[in-house]
């Protein structure tokens, strides 16, 4: 039985500075109606991009005792939702999180935060990009942006990409589990350059296409925002296509919000400027339907 309102178990790292992880996530789906319930799977003193010296504090031991507790009260969720794991164990409490409390009509999302323009993050090893090969497996949608897409293929890095070969990691990465796979941050060389979000739907064959306008500045934070919104859409029931467009949108607004501001990028979007758009309805559609041309 579902819930009046619906919730999610939302398995991310808090950084007490810039706007990145639980401290985008839970904002995110409050603003759209949806309880997020949060698994944190470490504490650190900022995220870890253009940032150093931080502090890091893993929380594997208290995520397995949130998981215990969990069970005892018998709690289900209509979405399991993991973004940044730092350590295999952890990947394996959120395999035994998605077994234990989603819901039975619920779904899985796993934002596979490993790293972005060709670098990984300081804390990812190449044994955790193998763990996180394992964890997909178990996701209804995956959400890995360009760079990560390839780290789960295990695909060299290239600046540019084209359509065919895009289209062809979408397959394979459904291939891997997941039903739907989303590509962030694709950059296309298809007679001119663009930045495009790109999705597979298995079931129904078909790929799907969102242009996202070029913004001249790296913004931390971005993906969990898209992979955010993204959920709640498909928690919600909207369509594949209609749930990225709504994402990028979002982080669009976002992105325009900020670009121009005194603020080191570093500190990430101004969220708090663009949180009431997601109440409000999709002024209109951007999104496109690709031929299948296998």
């Amino acid at each position: 039985m579902r819930t009046s309102v619906p919730r999610v178990a939302a398995i991310h790292d808090l950084s007490g500075f810039g706007r990145t992880s639980l401290t985008v996530v839970i904002p995110i789906l409050s603003a759209m109606g949806i309880q997020a319930c949060p698994m944190p799977t470490a504490v650190l003193s900022t995220h870890t991009t253009e940032f150093t010296d931080f502090s890091f504090f893993d929380l594997t031991a208290q995520m397995r005792e949130f998981l215990a507790h969990w069970r005892r009260l018998g709690v289900r969720f209509e979405g399991i939702y993991s973004g940044f794991l730092g350590s295999p164990p952890q990947m394996e409490i959120v395999i035994e999180t998605i077994r234990a409390c989603r819901a039975p009509d619920g779904i899985t999302v796993v934002d596979p935060v490993m790293g972005d323009n060709g670098k990984l993050d300081p804390t990812i090893t190449p044994e955790l990009v193998a763990c996180m090969r394992r964890l997909v497996a178990h996701a209804d949608c995956i959400t890995p942006n360009y760079s990560e897409a390839g780290w789960l293929l295990d695909e060299p890095y290239a600046p540019h990409t084209d359509l065919a070969r895009a289209k062809d990691w979408l397959r394979r990465l459904t291939d891997m589990g997941p039903g739907m796979a989303v590509i962030t941050s694709v950059p296309l060389c298809e007679g001119r350059r663009q930045i495009a979000v790109l999705a597979y739907h298995a079931a129904q064959k078909r790929f799907w296409k969102v242009e996202c306008p070029y913004i001249p500045a790296f913004y931390p934070g971005t993906g969990d925002a898209f992979a955010s919104v993204l959920t709640g859409c498909l928690i919600r029931g909207d369509s594949l296509p209609l749930a990225m467009d709504r994402a990028v949108q979002f982080v669009t607004m976002g992105l325009r919000a900020t670009f121009g501001n005194d603020e080191p990028t570093r500190y990430g979007i101004l969220l708090e400027r663009v949180l009431d758009t997601l109440r409000a309805p999709l002024s209109a559609a951007a999104y496109e339907l690709l031929e299948d041309d296998a």
